[in-house]
Formats: structure tokens, C-alpha cells, sequence
């Protein structure tokens, strides 16, 4: 994808997020903004996967090890959710290593349990 398709991809995303969060609030279960968003991006008309799920190689061999992607936007962009007390170097290391393992660039970690959305907001570059 070229940047500036990247970055208006990602700019959407942003307002998708932002949107979602005017309606909800924080509180609610990391699912319920999950579908929410999910919902949002595809009325836009974005490519949406949910719940992707992304094997690790180890030793040549492809092992599902459980990891999830939240949802993979437009094949490009990894947005990882949460709804906890506040982002910590964990949930930043989690999707750097989503990103490297699917070989993608950009990531976004959305911390919906926040009174302003932009607090707790991450571009992830890897």
C-alpha cells in the first residue's frame, strides 16, 4: 500500500476510534469496542478482519499458538484494543511483535478505558 493510502487508512481509523468512543465512553468490555469499531470501519467501506488469528515459526514450523489479532484493517494495519486502568511497555510489546510476526508497519494500540480517547491512544511503527 503506498504511504499516503497508508496514512489516510490510518487517519479513518483514528476518527473511527474517536467516534466509537464519544458513543461509548469507557467501561464497557474490550469486545463490545471491538465490534463497535469493527462496525464503524466497514460502514466506511475498509477491509475489517477480526479475531485474525497469526501463527508463530519456530524451527520452520508453523505453530497457532493462540495469538489474535483484534482486527487487521485495509491487510495493513494492526489495530490491537484494550480496555484496562493504562497502557504499559506489555501491551506496546504486543503489538510489535504482531507486526513482525504478520511482516506489517504500522500498528495502533487503542486503550478505550480512558476519558479522553487521546490518552490512550499508540502509533506502533516497526
Amino acid at each position: 500500500m503506498q504511504k499516503d493510502k497508508l496514512e489516510r487508512t490510518f487517519s479513518l481509523v483514528l476518527d473511527a476510534c474517536f467516534k466509537v468512543h464519544s458513543a461509548l465512553g469507557p467501561g464497557l468490555l474490550e469486545s463490545a469496542y471491538e465490534a463497535c469499531l469493527s462496525y464503524e470501519l466497514r460502514k466506511i467501506g475498509l477491509n475489517v478482519k477480526s479475531q485474525l488469528s497469526l501463527p508463530i515459526v519456530y524451527d520452520g514450523l508453523k505453530i497457532d499458538a493462540g495469538y489474535r489479532i483484534d482486527l487487521l484493517v485495509e491487510d495493513e494495519i494492526i489495530v490491537e484494543l484494550k480496555a484496562v486502568e493504562e497502557l504499559n511497555s506489555v501491551h506496546l510489546a504486543q503489538v510489535l511483535t504482531y507486526l513482525k510476526l504478520s511482516d506489517k508497519k504500522l500498528g495502533l494500540l487503542v486503550n478505550f478505558n480512558v476519558n479522553l480517547l487521546k490518552h490512550g491512544i499508540k502509533r506502533v511503527i516497526n
